[in-house]
């Protein structure tokens, strides 16, 4: 084999294996994490079901969200959202998407505002029951900018892989901070206040932009699912294969922004002798903002991004859950 031969095989192994890792920008793309537990009876924006991943809704509709024991072949989970109260007309200011959301100093790398602003490939698997084109895109939070396009599910109940390309955005920016910079979202259904303008190329946002080509309405039929996993977002214009990181690792990248502390039995809590239980603990990992907690009644809690200090007044030697929320 001549040595231009090598290096063309080098290359190949390099595209199509795991060989080359920290591709993947998205968190929890497997779905593998669920601190929070499953969802039902959602009607209302937030977080559910598995970490990094948050349902948004104007619309009537009730589903439930959760970490589904199905995926195309090397993927045990799946995030999925079932309709168990259908919104069949949809208004025009009504939408119901799912979506992720990325910190700016992970995304300095893509070069937005420069000439040389990096072009970014999406890739993932979903399932659904309902057919028809979808729409999905790209917020830029630093520049309030946006860029959109669609993908089709062929198939009902199958899983079925999508791989799309956007170019860099050399007119936007993303700041170098832990906020917001850059947000996912795939659309479920959308009135026509989101549908009506062109959004294929990067350009400042409007609401007629969100989801430019979105035909399907999800959320219109009770018991409709939605499916999706194995998300990979990497710098290039092509998609290579799904980086597997360990559970640890997915873990750890997911505390960042909320963790689940539970209660045990079995860990003693030290009393002052004016009959006050304190406890000075250690986030798992340091977040990304001092957290919203919450506690269970009787204890009260501080917050700093590193560590936590819970007390209350009844001296119970019995250790508190603590929840802890920075989500972007």
């Amino acid at each position: 084999m001549t040595k231009a031969a090598e290096l063309a095989k080098m290359g190949e192994v390099i595209t199509n294996s795991q060989i080359g890792g920290r591709r993947n920008i998205i968190i929890n793309g497997s779905a593998s994490v669920n601190q929070r537990g499953d969802s039902t009876g959602v009607t209302a924006d937030g977080y559910y079901g598995p970490d990094r991943w948050a349902y948004k809704t104007e619309g009537e509709e009730t589903v439930s969200i959760s970490q589904a024991s199905d995926g195309p072949d090397g993927f045990a989970n799946s995030y999925k959202v079932e309709v168990t109260t259908a919104d069949s007309t949809i208004a025009a200011d009504d939408y119901a998407r799912v979506e992720t959301r990325l910190e700016g100093q992970n995304l300095q790398h893509l070069k937005y505002g420069a000439s040389g602003a990096e072009s970014i490939t999406l890739s993932f698997y979903v399932k659904s029951s309902v057919t028809g084109t979808y729409a999905l895109g790209f917020y830029s939070a630093d520049g309030s900018r946006n860029i959109g396009s669609t993908y089709t599910i062929s198939s009902a109940n199958t899983w079925e892989y999508k791989t799309l390309t956007f170019a860099g955005d050399t007119s936007g920016t993303i700041n170098d901070d832990n906020g917001e910079a850059l947000r996912i979202w795939f659309l479920l259904s959308a009135g026509s206040n989101f549908t009506s303008s062109d959004n294929t190329s990067w350009a400042g946002y409007s609401d007629s932009r969100v989801a430019y080509g979105h035909t399907t309405n999800v959320i219109g039929t009770s018991s409709a699912t939605w499916q999706i996993t194995g998300v990979q977002l990497e710098v290039g214009e092509q998609a290579t294969p799904f980086e597997h990181r360990s559970f640890g690792e997915e873990l750890a990248l997911c505390q960042r922004y909320y963790q689940k502390i539970t209660g045990s039995d079995s860990i003693y809590v030290a009393t002052t002798t004016e009959g006050i239980s304190r406890i000075n603990g250690m986030w798992t990992t340091t977040m990304r903002s001092t957290p919203t907690s919450t506690i269970d009644s009787g204890w009260n809690v501080a917050n700093l991004n590193n560590m936590y200090q819970a007390y209350n007044s009844s001296g119970t030697s019995t250790f508190p859950n603590i929840t802890a929320d920075s989500e972007l």
